[in-house]
């Protein structure tokens, strides 16, 4: 709740404007039963109709005014409410972009999405409700009991007794919202994670004919949500029912000692009508804190999930945001640099030395539930039931990249091969700085990647990413991408990535104006559309991880010629699955599990690596 409080403080004055107008409503419609008790039992025994009329119409404007100004009070609640929730978004937004890849990894993208959504829209209801449901409940319940007790005490005390075993019921039962609702969220994220799945994959569902396994697939995540929200739900439908079996209890027992008194001529009748409406007033005030209790259950659960991203600026972040202002600064890591120049002659444009990384450690919910799974796998009767993965060591947590070392020079050009999750895109990802090496050191012309400002890096790739994005947009647009390019520049890498002969069919006169889509596109068009948008930028370093799956072998061979002939000064990381896209490189990689098995020209290879050997034996066979 803290985050909610905090965004409140910072709009202290117009929610404290909301706070009074909704207090003045409720100080309005607690006086309409005194109101109509002096009518009753004052004005209209004296046969005075004047005065009738008179305290009618107060009647009349002071119930006119108690709506307006609830009316009122509601409405700028929910602005600032908006108001509230579009920050929180935008911080959580913010902070999502900036989040580093081992936490992005950890926190999860469906998790993500629901946070952005379904836990910021908890928490504009609840920022809702505490200015006008949080105003208004404990105002008809204090003011009204303060009220009957000063027109009767003796019947007052029958709802002052009632009061602590109210507040009792919806303080036990409402308390156990909070872990609830959090485990909602958390199926909720499952759910996210399903249906984002399905949709992304419909293509493939539908190849394969799977359609109902994804229906049965998501109606079990969707059961299992179901199933917990009801749990929560009905926990918290409890006290609904309790507190008014109670006030039930309550007005029967006001109802008979006053018609006592009245016959005794202790009190008037219209203190018996006055008291019944502040009775129902009270019982409305008990139930709006019936209701304030589930909604800040359950945006508590939300604002503490919201609050976890928003505070990741924790060591990591706050090491990497030091990093950034030493880079801006000009200051960088002595250390580093100091055993960098020890081994560094000027003439390597990128140098890893002996790197290693490991990606982070899954969440201990993931690992609970997987070892569970597997301990019988593991052949380990040992295991304890609340073992976890990461109480494993190496088991846990394997080696992505294990004590690589490379060299480049500038203009350059490398190639990366070797089978599916080897750590090819692990090297791409260490280099830009999307994660941290575990060990040893990256360098870009002689100064540790880690020295660069994030911005000042990022500018010096031109990336194409195996799974990059299509958005919907202009083709131009998607090219420029708000980097304000040259037009000429766009056109030259359109033509370099062999893109022309799309653009120029689409209509006359609207090539790069034409608006596409993802699923408007060929493989092969998209991964063309990648390259010209990663060549647009003249990018000092330009990374290709499997940018011509999709291509035919005269395709790809052509746009390499291109980038080459036209880039001479670039350098060119290629990842690749085909050894004829990286033969003609001027040194080669060869990956397996993480370690380097190969490293040289491809004669080199041919001579000294048997698994590069074969590869170019089967593909080439396969060729020939």
């Amino acid at each position: 709740m803290k985050l909610i409080f905090h965004h409140i403080k910072k709009h202290w004055k117009l929610v404290a404007l909301a706070i009074l107008i909704k207090f003045l409503g409720s100080v309005s419609e607690l006086s309409l039963p005194y109101i109509l008790e002096y009518i009753i039992d004052e004005i209209v025994p004296s046969g005075k109709l004047s005065r009738v009329l008179l305290w009618g119409s107060l009647m009349f404007v002071t119930a006119i005014v108690f709506r307006a100004l609830n009316v009122i009070a509601n409405k700028r609640a929910i602005d600032n409410a908006h108001r509230i929730s579009y920050e929180v978004r935008q911080n959580l937004f913010e902070k999502t972009m900036n989040l580093t890849g081992t936490q992005f990894d950890a926190l999860t993208l469906p998790s993500l999405i629901s946070r952005m959504t379904s836990d910021s829209y908890n928490v504009q209801a609840a920022c809702a409700q505490l200015q006008s449901l949080c105003v208004r409940a404990p105002m008809m319940l204090l003011g009204g009991m303060i009220m009957t007790m000063f027109m009767d005490f003796k019947l007052s005390l029958i709802l002052i007794c009632m009061m602590p075993l109210l507040i009792l019921v919806i303080y036990v039962i409402s308390s156990k919202g909070i872990p609830m609702y959090t485990k909602v969220q958390k199926k909720l994220d499952v759910v996210v994670r399903v249906m984002r799945e399905s949709i992304t994959g419909i293509r493939v569902v539908k190849a394969l004919s799977k359609e109902d396994f994804e229906k049965r697939r998501f109606a079990e995540s969707n059961r299992e949500l179901t199933k917990s929200d009801v749990a929560a739900a009905t926990v918290m439908a409890m006290p609904g029912p309790v507190i008014q079996f109670l006030l039930n209890i309550g007005l029967s027992i006001v109802v008979f000692y006053g018609a006592l008194r009245v016959n005794l001529g202790e009190i008037k009748p219209g203190v018996i009508l006055a008291f019944l409406t502040y009775f129902n007033m009270i019982t409305m005030g008990v139930m709006g804190l019936s209701r304030i209790f589930t909604t800040m259950s359950k945006a508590s659960a939300s604002a503490n999930r919201i609050a976890e991203v928003l505070a990741m600026d924790t060591q990591e972040l706050a090491e990497l945001a030091k990093k950034e202002e030493e880079a801006e600064a000009g200051v960088t890591d002595t250390k580093n640099s100091i055993a960098l120049q020890g081994n560094y002659d000027g003439s390597d444009f990128i140098r890893f030395e002996h790197v290693s990384f490991s990606y982070g450690k899954l969440d201990a919910e993931t690992n609970a539930l997987e070892d569970m799974s597997n301990k019988k796998k593991r052949g380990r009767p040992d295991v304890p039931e609340t073992a976890k993965i990461a109480d494993f060591g190496d088991e846990a947590r394997e080696k992505a990249l294990s004590d690589i070392t490379f060299t480049m020079k500038k203009g350059e050009t490398l190639g990366i091969i070797g089978p599916t999750g080897c750590g090819k895109s692990t090297i791409v990802n260490l280099l830009m700085r999307f994660y941290e090496a575990d060990e040893g050191s990256i360098a870009i012309d002689g100064k540790p990647v880690g020295d660069y400002a994030k911005d000042d890096l990022r500018r010096k790739f031109g990336t194409v990413f195996q799974n990059d994005m299509i958005f919907q947009n202009t083709l131009y647009e998607n090219i420029d991408f708000e980097r304000k390019l040259d037009p000429k520049a766009i056109r030259s890498a359109v033509e370099d990535a062999c893109a022309a002969e799309y653009v120029d069919g689409l209509s006359q006169g609207l090539q790069y104006e034409a608006t596409i889509k993802g699923a408007n596109l060929s493989g092969g068009q998209k991964q063309r559309m990648f390259v010209a948008r990663a060549l647009a930028g003249n990018p000092e370093i330009l990374i290709l991880d499997d940018s011509s799956s999709a291509l035919d072998y005269k395709t790809d061979a052509a746009m390499r010629k291109a980038i080459l002939s036209h880039h001479p000064e670039c350098t060119l990381i290629l990842i690749a699955q085909r050894v004829s896209s990286v033969m003609n490189m001027d040194k080669i990689l060869v990956l397996d599990n993480g370690k380097c098995i190969g490293y040289g020209t491809h004669e080199e290879l041919l001579l000294t690596c048997p698994d590069y050997r074969e590869t170019y034996e089967v593909q080439m066979g396969a060729l020939a």
